[in-house]
């Protein structure tokens, strides 16, 4: 790893945030299976217990692995105040921003479709259309852009909670035909019924929900917004990091109070569910600022900010192509000295190899954006 800190973060970009962003991608790419793996070596009460961690829930519930999406959505929020203000400020009216932000949506509509909706196998009956976290990503960012390019701050925030409400009473007060009202199991919830009844066939099969859960999308990415807006305010570091961390002290205990009534399901992404892991999102946000940018230790960061500028892009290369296998190149003759080892040694082999390429793009100043 190059010692000293990147030179080649775009000029006044916070670290923090592209840090961020790929410690939640290194968990994708690699980093759950490198810590999941070490449970075949040690086998202990502690590696059991990461190894549980680093997987999701069956149904209601929350362990870290169920943050990892939203950490994804709530990171492109914290951009968008950044991002839409630039482009205002270059001159950019508001339609024409509409316009970037519809061939955005539609562009991470389709990478959904490759990464997880089968797209690829040209097969109409195989075809799955909305079933994976780029499309969340969509339908969440382009129903944030017109919040936030309609609306003050203030109303930003009530529409937010008028949203996290609505899903709610939806879900709650609205009956399942056959069944009634109040419905949150698996496979009876009016989130399903919808997405079975709108997709038909080109549904994914899961309990995952995603049409009447784009509203909660929404709702984590405007959490990040909020964490954007105050980011880039004229409030001191130290007042920063404090209300980050009272914003996400205070959204974990409100979601977890609601949960009592309306449980936290990632599987539907439930409006307790979207403050829960909002209020962890928005402490993790604190830390990484509070410590790269505030406290100025950067260089241990490195890593993920190689990660983190060039996100989609290594997602998708990871749905699409398996980097373990040219691992195997490197230290497939090792295996059958390892015994144990062998699954920390191939994840972590995997892992190199994608971060290899990533610095190798992030020297060459080769940033893939949508």
């Amino acid at each position: 790893m190059p010692n000293g800190e990147p030179q080649s973060l775009p000029k006044g970009r916070i670290m923090s945030i592209d840090a961020l962003r790929g410690f939640d991608m290194f968990w994708i790419i690699g980093g759950g299976r490198i810590f999941s793996s070490l449970n075949d070596v040690f086998d202990s009460p502690t590696t059991q217990w990461i190894k549980t961690q680093l997987t999701h829930v069956k149904w209601d519930g929350f362990r870290f692995e169920d943050l990892i999406m939203p950490l994804f959505l709530f990171i492109v929020g914290v951009v968008m105040p950044f991002s839409f203000n630039k482009r205002l400020a270059k001159g950019d009216s508001k339609k024409r921003l509409f316009l970037h932000i519809i061939i955005r949506v539609v562009i991470l509509f389709v990478l959904g479709m490759v990464a997880q909706g089968r797209l690829l196998t040209y097969d109409l009956s195989k075809l799955r259309i909305y079933s994976n976290t780029l499309q969340a990503i969509a339908a969440g960012y382009l129903i944030s852009a017109i919040i936030i390019l309609n609306l003050r701050l203030v109303w930003q925030i009530v529409t937010t909670a008028a949203l996290l409400l609505l899903f709610w009473a939806l879900m709650m007060l609205v009956p399942v035909p056959g069944h009634g009202a109040g419905m949150l199991e698996p496979k009876v919830n009016l989130a399903i019924y919808l997405d079975e009844v709108i997709l038909g066939t080109f549904r994914d099969g899961t309990n995952y929900s995603w049409i009447l859960s784009s509203m909660t999308f929404a709702c984590t990415v405007m959490l990040g917004v909020f964490a954007g807006h105050l980011l880039r305010s004229q409030k001191t570091n130290r007042v920063k990091v404090l209300l980050l961390i009272a914003m996400g002290v205070g959204s974990m205990a409100l979601g977890y109070i609601w949960g009592i009534w309306f449980p936290v399901i990632k599987h539907l992404w439930t409006s307790s569910f979207v403050l829960f892991s909002g209020g962890i999102c928005l402490l993790l946000l604190a830390l990484f600022y509070l410590v790269i940018d505030v406290w100025g230790f950067k260089k241990w960061a490195f890593g993920f900010v190689v990660i983190g500028m060039n996100a989609i892009a290594v997602y998708m290369a990871t749905r699409v192509f398996d980097f373990r296998r040219i691992g195997d190149i490197f230290v497939g003759g090792l295996l059958k000295w390892c015994g144990q080892w062998n699954g920390f040694i191939q994840a972590v082999a995997g892992l190199v190899v994608i971060w290899l390429i990533l610095w190798w793009m992030y020297r060459k100043k080769s940033f893939i954006k949508i």
